[in-house]
């Protein structure tokens, strides 16, 4: 499936979750709430998105996500044991069949050798499963964000 705008991969993944019956919900770090504004454009994506966390703070992603306060002070918001966590926990407070998470680097600062701007870990979780996975994209804030929910939205075909 080729989709090339950010529009044409949020009407993809509505198709794809309603073929299942299935609804989404976000965990946000880094895109801000950008991938539930992406979905929520969609015309009557209310029947397959429920919601979405923004969970900036590690102090949210615990409260609200109960990502464990041990994972973000031993791996840090930026490591795909907090985005597994973000995405079992979107998944778990929210009553859906699947969750999408993102925590990363946006930048233009806050990078390290071991987590440069445009480093983000994803998370999906779904059923009784989840997996990880991280992409380091180039560019500026904006275009991290940008390439960020992109990544998210086509996410689902990762999903067998």
């Amino acid at each position: 499936m080729v989709s090339q705008t950010r529009h044409d991969l949020a009407v993809d993944l509505g198709r794809w979750l309603q073929q299942r019956n299935w609804k989404i919900a976000t965990a946000e770090s880094c895109t801000g709430g950008g991938i539930g504004y992406a979905i929520s454009s969609i015309p009557g994506s209310s029947a397959w998105f429920a919601g979405g966390f923004i969970t900036y703070s590690n102090t949210l992603k615990h409260h609200l996500l109960d990502v464990p306060n041990f994972v973000l002070a031993q791996h840090g918001a930026v490591s795909a044991e907090t985005a597994e966590a973000m995405a079992r926990g979107a998944l778990a407070n929210s009553g859906v069949d699947v969750a999408i998470a993102v925590t990363g680097v946006a930048g233009p600062e806050g990078g390290t050798v071991e987590k440069p701007v445009g480093l983000v870990w994803f998370g999906l979780a779904w059923e009784n499963h989840c997996i990880t996975w991280h992409q380091l994209f180039d560019g500026s804030r904006a275009q991290v964000r940008k390439a960020t929910i992109y990544e998210a939205l086509r996410s689902f075909e990762k999903i067998t």
